[in-house]
């Protein structure tokens, strides 16, 4: 039977492949040791001989940096280290010359401190600009809410007041009940529609409805706080504002819009990715964060299985399946490396390409768009941070510090912060094995990764069996093949394969695509499982054939012929 015909979101969205780029550590071109948007520029060739089609750029907006680009002070503005607009006008119009499409970073539920409204809000109590924010005169009958970077979610003023802020103290939430910032944002959502983007990912967007009351919450930890996300997120009543934000900004041009949507169940999907949803896709971050008690600290590392992570991640795509379109990804600028996450020293070190392409062939072939974050195309894996002076994240020191208040040595809590720090996917990208690494001329704002200096992208461009390469080739197959129709639109069906094997099904009418990969270090025998092998479409290992599975060994295929 042929799959189901999509409407939503637009082909050109469900065709897609997106690069997500951290401008500060992508490419420098001023030799001041910080990547910028003609960095980025520089290397759209690299990016379209790649494959790519859409680029997700993290914030460069006007900002102090407290939190990378994550606290702005100016929506409006370029951050000056970066470039400028003329610059900003440049880059798109380069990449639509390659037919590559721009998307940026929205982060919409909060600003950064600086930024001229919370200003005139902090200068003036009666000033119409302190309803922009969540004040309160005093926290009596509150919640005590523990902010996602740690401590208290609200902060007092020097007139004596408190402000909330889901995450650091430098990042004050806005107050959406208030009309007026919603047409503020609004506005200059248009704005960079009319600019030349071609969308927008939601950064943090299901904390932006709030409870005003913020009633008391049970404590859940040793502090005698509760997490933030217990009170603001995916509340009642968010869709309201999601929908009116949809129809004055991007709903009308078709662009993509992807959510960083913590906190919406599957009974919610169709409200946030179905036809009349307000978004093309969210981001599932159930197999991502499997490693992880939700609100809890990363010390406190959760225990999981490959049999586990085959549940959620199939779980997951089932339920898009039936509403909408899914956003697949492994890493970006929040994440761990995923080659790191999911696999131990030993076996990287055995294993290290053959892991890397098992990976990228697991999540590329997927039903929805792939996401693939800088330095996943040359499996650059986690650092090794000796000290916390060291890090650059404001969250990785957020949980040193609980770590430390929670009785950790500082030897335990650097551990943690080994495993799950966000600068494991910021520090800078290796381009070519020269000094700077074709990054820069200069001093890198944050040391470059130690435990992989011999993987550059123009190494790996020459090498045919490359990590980069592989990623090439599951682009082509994808986008530019006999099987992309099957590969595009294809439905999805999990097959049943025990715990050693992770292995699905793409169809579409006659055509079928089976992408199996072998979670083991040992040689798995599928024969008990799946049909004959017939042609084999893509592998990570050069002797592939028939029902054996190597060690790690990814394969793409089709069915015997009758």
């Amino acid at each position: 039977m042929a799959a189901k015909a999509l409407t939503h979101p637009e082909e050109w969205i469900r065709r897609a492949v997106v690069y997500q780029i951290y401008p500060r550590s992508f490419q420098d071109s001023n030799a001041d040791g910080i990547g910028d948007l003609n960095g980025i520029t520089r290397r759209l060739d690299d990016l379209a001989a790649l494959g790519v089609t859409v680029l997700w750029l993290c914030p460069f907006f006007q900002s102090p940096m407290k939190d990378n680009g994550y606290d702005i002070s100016d929506y409006y503005a370029i951050q000056p280290e970066f470039g400028t607009m003329q610059d900003m006008d440049r880059l798109i119009t380069e990449a639509r010359a390659r037919d590559i499409d721009v998307i940026i970073d929205m982060v919409l539920n909060h600003t950064s401190d600086k930024h001229a409204w919370f200003r005139k809000a902090l200068a003036d109590p009666e000033s119409p600009f302190r309803d922009y924010y969540i004040f309160r005169d005093d926290l009596t009958g509150l919640a005590d809410l523990r902010s996602n970077f740690g401590g208290s979610a609200w902060t007092q003023t020097p007139d004596g007041a408190w402000y909330f802020h889901a995450f650091a103290k430098e990042q004050p939430d806005l107050n959406w009940e208030n009309e007026a910032v919603r047409r503020e944002i609004y506005a200059m959502m248009s704005w960079w529609l009319d600019k030349g983007v071609r969308g927008f990912r939601m950064d943090a967007i299901t904390f932006i409805k709030k409870d005003p009351a913020f009633p008391p919450l049970p404590p859940d930890g040793p502090d005698g706080r509760t997490d933030v996300g217990k009170a603001c997120l995916n509340r009642p009543g968010i869709l309201d504002f999601l929908h009116e934000m949809k129809d004055n900004t991007y709903g009308p041009r078709g662009a993509l819009t992807v959510a960083e949507a913590p906190g919406v169940p599957a009974a919610d999907l169709p409200d946030y990715i179905g036809p009349d949803g307000v978004f093309s896709m969210v981001f599932d971050f159930s197999y991502t964060d499997i490693d992880l008690v939700p609100g809890d600290l990363w010390a406190r590392r959760r225990p999981w299985t490959f049999a586990e992570f085959k549940q959620r991640l199939f779980v997951n795509q089932l339920a898009v399946e039936k509403t909408g379109w899914a956003a697949n990804y492994l890493e970006n600028h929040d994440q761990p490396r995923s080659i790191s996450k999911y696999f131990t020293p030993s076996q990287i070190e055995k294993y290290h390409d053959r892991l890397a392409k098992l990976l990228g062939t697991l999540f590329f072939f997927l039903r929805g768009t792939p996401f693939i974050y800088q330095g996943q195309e040359i499996g650059l894996t986690n650092t090794r941070f000796e000290d916390i002076d060291e890090l650059d994240d404001v969250n990785s020191h957020g949980q040193f510090a609980r770590c430390l208040d929670e009785g950790l040595t500082p030897e335990q809590a650097l551990d943690s912060i080994n495993r799950r720090s966000r600068d494991h996917a910021r520090y800078p990208m290796q381009w070519e094995d020269v000094p700077g690494f074709g990054f820069t001329e200069g001093t890198p704002w944050l040391a470059f990764g130690r435990t992989c200096p011999d993987r550059t992208v123009a190494g790996q461009r020459g090498d045919p069996d490359s990590v980069w390469n592989y990623y090439k080739s599951m682009i082509a197959l994808r986008n530019r093949s006999a099987w992309s129709d099957v590969l595009f639109d294809g439905d999805f069906e999990p097959d049943d394969t025990g715990d050693e094997l992770i292995s699905y099904r793409r169809t579409n009418g006659g055509s079928v695509v089976h992408v199996t990969v072998n979670v083991t270090e040992h040689e798995v025998d599928a024969s008990e499982w799946l049909p004959e092998c017939g042609t084999i479409l893509l592998d990570n290992c050069a002797d592939a054939a028939g029902a054996r599975y190597t060690p790690f060994e990814a394969r793409v295929w089709t069915d015997a012929e009758a």
